[in-house]
Formats: C-alpha cells, structure tokens, sequence
C-alpha cells in the first residue's frame, strides 16, 4: 500500500518505509554480489564498481533510459521524483531494475530546494542519510579541493618570503612565480553562503599568508564533482586531477596541481569516492548515488561508473541528467555518452502542468511563496499555450535519433481535461505520452508510464550526436545554440572570440568537452523569456577552461558557483530527537 503522500511529510514517508529496508547484507544476496563486491558503511554500502565490471564484463548491457524535463519552473518539476517513480512502476511489472542519481548538495538541503530526493511515494531512502553527507563524497571532495588551495597560497607566500636559492633549499621546488590576479580557483563549502563569495585573504603579518582577494563556491560546484561524474577509474580520476590548472604564472603558463605536487594527495582523500553508494527507493528499488556536478556550468549527470555498474547489474537502468533538454540532455547526449561510449535506448521528457502552465503566460513562480491560483485551478488555456516549450523539448531529443517518452508527472490538482491536451500535443509531435501519479501512488501509479518506457525500449532508434569532434569550438556553439535553444545566432564579446580563437588554434584542446554554461530557467540567456522565444542571439561572454575535467565553458551570462541562503530556509524546521536521534523537517 503506498503511504499517504498528501498528507504525510517526506521525511515521515522515508521513516515508515526505513523500517523494511534491505540490510548491506541482503542487497549483496538481492543483486547477485559477491562478498568483497559490496562495502557495508552502517545501514548503507558502497559498491566496489571495478571488481563489478570485471566479473561482469561478458554480460550484456541493459537498457539504458534517461530522464530529462521540460524548462522547469524555480521549483522544479520532478526528475528525480519521476525516475524513482519508473524504478517502481517497472519494478512492479516485474522487471529487474535499478538506477542512478546525483548526490543533494547541503546547500539547496538547508536552503530553499529540499534535497531532491524525489518526494512522496517516489523517494530515494533513507532520508536523512541522503540529505546529510551520504557516506562522504561531499565532505572528501571539499578536503581535497581545499588542500589544493592550501598548497596553492602556502607556496604564494612562501615565494614572496624567501629567494630562490632559500627555496630550493627548504623544498626542493623551483620558483613558480604564480600570478596574485591570476589565481583560478577558490575555496570551497557545502552551503549557500553568498557572504563568502567574495573575500580578503592573508590579512596579518608575513606569516599569515599572501594577501589577495579570493572566493568561495558551493562544494558540488568544484571541478573535483565534475571530474568524478566523468572518471572511468581510479587512475583515471588520478590523472584528471593533477592537470586541475589552479592559477597562471606571470608569464601566462598554467600552474596545475602536478606542479604544486598536491594532486596526488588530493586523489588521497578521493580513494573513496570512486564507488557508488547503494540507496533504494520507497519501494526498494535498488539505486545508486554518485557525483553531483552542477547542471549548468559542469555535466549535471550522476557518474559514467554508476551507469557503467547499473547496465549490468540491471535489465533497466534509470538515469537523470539536471535541468531540462536543452542543458541536461544536450550534455548527457553529445558529452557524457561520447565519454562513456554508451548509447541510450529512450529518454523520458518529465512534463508537468503547473510548468506549462508558466510557459503559457501563467504568474510568476517564486520559491517560498503560495502558488498563485492559476497553478491549482484548470486553465485548459495556459496549457494550451504552453505546450510550445514541451514540443520544442521532443523535437531536441529526437534529433539525437531518439523517440521521447513524455511523462506528465501528474499532481493531484491537476484536471483530466488539461491532461488530455498534453497527451494530444505530444502524440501529435511523434511522442509517446503517459500520464504518472506515482508521486501520490508509488509504482501503481506509474503502470502506464512503466508500459510505455518498455515499449520505446523495444523500439530501435539511431542514436548519433549533434556534432563530430573535429567541429570547432565556435561551430560547435553555434550548433547548440541553432538546433537546440533555438537562437537566431551568437554573439561574441572581442574578448571571448579572441580566446575562443586561441583555444581552437592549440591542439591540446581539441578533444576538450563543449559544456555550455546559461539560464535553466528560460530555452535563451534570460530567465524572464519563457515559452519558445523567438528572433534573439546567444551573447558569450566568456569561455572557462577546465583543464582537468577536459571541459570549455563558453558562458552565455553570469553564472554564481556560491548560491544565496534564501529569507525562508529549511533548516528552520529540521529538528533531531534528542532520546532517538530521529530526524525531523527534512523535505
């Protein structure tokens, strides 16, 4: 039976399903493992994804379904609620299935967001763990991070204090002349802290450091997460890291952390974080967690080993990319598969009414404020006007070769009638459509949208990217913009053309990653125009280099990797039992 969503808090859904949930011990018998394939960590498991993968080599792939969204509104429209929602609808026709996510941040957790964790009867479990640290990604990922800065303004100083021959002497390194206004990286924590965005260090004496002005981004933000999601290995993970270009010499030469001979310490505090973490949802659908990169400047995908895992270990593995088609599934389809090699067999386009309604002209949202009535009420009128933005979304998905699943992720304000007109829209653009309420229901509410996923499983399709590899960086950009966001054409400032130029003159970026950096909240760089804008050019401002992650970052707009702590947090209302330990509030 599932639990009664409308009344019933997210975390008191996950405490209830908590207690039949499987022990490290019966997922190792559940999932076929052998005894040293998983890593009990309390009531968790890591999964030792290499000794996987070797004993499984010779086994086929399962299939591979990606999940992907509309153009949400600032609440979002339930990825991760939907892909736990098909891990239970398939689960329940009685398919082996399983699936992968990102790890929450504890920013948005102790923020506005919640912890995106899906919700209702479609969450992962359990909770608290989920929402706090997991089994320690996040806090290895600040460590190594950290330390890379540590090392990075400790030889600063050090270079200012003592002369070359005093330097040689004590470390044994040779002068790197770092630039003080060309330092790349910052410092990072776990939280919205929009006060630490842009700090003063080293203040004191000679031995309190090199004064400068520096920074802080959110944790998942660090070029760390988004090297985790790509690395294929421990040695790969390794080497990505050490190339992590952290500032320039005076001379214009990268400084990276092989030349500070911090990488391999940081690869240190990383050993662990290579193997994913073994979660389920409300209904005991096994489901990874691993990596979680920032949608919009980094690849926004849980990890290339955790889908590497799941195709064969399961018959169906879910996946989600962040955000909607235009970011999250243009990156998973022309980045993350050309990375992993792997092709997908269908792509769900998660749909919901309130979404298009906004698209439609609807009032706008704003997290932490009541919905407007139009949201809670049938308005057959916003739905219709606002199914422009989701026939957009299918006909980006299907120029990768794929035919679309739209699932409306169906809430219980919304009507039959305004259903309908989605269904009929996205059928009429060549879509199969399935109405789900497995946020209300759990898997029994999701036995349509299951049956039409296996449907698109079956059906081959022709997978290709948008682009070849050898396209230029500039073309490449030009590519998105047209065929993706729909852009009349780009504008360059001298500055971002100039280094583009540069970029595509030296070969050493040629096989450089394009991961395009704009809005989530708008198809175009501004997040007011929403719908299908018509007759604009994509402005690039910039192009970041990620020397480790192998990713350029053309920059349509001004991207903060340090989010603000709203008015209305929801650390306010979590609370800990202080006889069980039981944690409350969580959402």
């Amino acid at each position: 039976m599932p639990y009664d969503a409308v009344n019933m808090a997210d975390w008191q859904i996950s405490e209830a399903a908590e207690k039949n949930m499987p022990t490290p011990e019966e997922w190792r018998e559940k999932l076929g493992l052998e005894k040293d394939e998983i890593l009990p960590m309390g009531r968790l498991a890591k999964l030792d994804f290499l000794k996987i993968i070797n004993r499984l080599k010779d086994k086929p792939d399962g299939k591979y379904i990606e999940v992907t969204a509309i153009t949400p509104t600032p609440l979002g429209e339930g990825k991760s609620t939907t892909s736990c929602g098909l891990m239970e609808g398939l689960g329940k026709r009685g398919v082996n299935v399983g699936g992968a996510l990102r790890q929450p941040s504890g920013g948005p957790t102790m923020n506005v967001k919640g912890t995106a964790a899906g919700g209702g009867n479609s969450l992962l479990i359990p909770m608290t763990e989920f929402s706090l640290g997991l089994t320690g990604d996040i806090n290895d990922i600040m460590n190594a991070h950290n330390l890379a800065m540590v090392a990075l303004t400790a030889r600063m100083q050090h270079e200012r204090n003592y002369t070359d021959e005093q330097l040689q002497r004590l470390s044994g390194m040779p002068r790197l002349n770092i630039d003080p206004t060309r330092v790349e990286m910052g410092w990072i924590i776990d939280f919205c802290a929009q006060a630490l965005r842009n700090i003063i260090i080293g203040i004191g004496g000679r031995y309190d450091g090199f004064t400068m002005q520096s920074k802080f981004g959110i944790a998942v933000s660090s070029e760390l997460m988004a090297i985790l999601a790509v690395a294929t290995d421990l040695a790969d993970l390794k080497e990505r890291i050490n190339n992590i270009t952290l500032a320039f010499d005076r001379s214009g030469k990268p400084v990276t952390c092989r030349d500070l001979e911090v990488g391999n310490a940081m690869t240190a505090f990383m050993r662990n974080t290579i193997n994913p973490t073994l979660m389920c949802t409300a209904e005991y659908n096994p489901c990874m967690v691993h990596a979680g990169p920032f949608a919009n400047i980094a690849v926004g995908q849980s990890s290339i080993i955790a889908d590497r895992v799941g195709l064969k270990l399961f018959d169906y593995h879910v996946t989600e990319s962040g955000f909607a088609a235009d970011i999250g599934f243009e990156k998973f389809w022309n980045v993350k598969c050309r990375y992993s090699g792997l092709k997908p067999h269908v792509s769900v386009l998660t749909t919901t009414i309130r979404a298009l309604k906004m698209h439609g002209g609807g009032p706008k949202v704003v997290p932490g404020i009541p919905l407007p009535e139009e949201y809670t009420k049938e308005n057959l009128e916003l739905v219709e006007k606002g199914t422009e933005n989701m026939v957009h979304m299918i006909n980006v998905i299907r120029k990768a070769g794929i035919n679309p699943v739209v699932c409306i992720n169906r809430f219980y304000t919304d009507t039959d009638e305004e259903c309908k007109i989605v269904r009929r829209v996205a059928e009429q653009a060549g879509a199969r459509c399935a109405e789900s309420k497995h946020w209300e229901l759990g898997g029994e509410g999701a036995l349509e949208f299951a049956d039409a996923v296996i449907d698109a499983c079956n059906e081959k399709n022709d997978f290709k990217f948008l682009y070849p590899l050898e396209m230029k960086l500039r073309d490449r950009v030009a590519t998105i913009a047209k065929e993706v966001y729909g852009a009349d054409g780009v504008s360059w400032t001298p500055e971002a053309e100039a280094k583009a130029k540069m970029l595509e003159s030296d070969p050493k970026y040629a096989d450089f990653a394009t991961m395009m950096v704009k809005t989530h909240l708008s198809l175009s760089h501004d997040p007011t125009l929403k719908g299908v804008p018509k007759g604009w050019t994509l402005p690039i401002r910039d192009v970041l280099i990620y020397s480790g992650a192998k990713f350029l970052c053309p920059c349509a707009g001004t991207i903060s990797l340090m989010p603000g702590t709203g008015s209305n947090p929801a650390f306010r209302r979590i609370d800990v039992d202080p006889e069980t330990g039981k944690v409350s509030g969580l959402f």
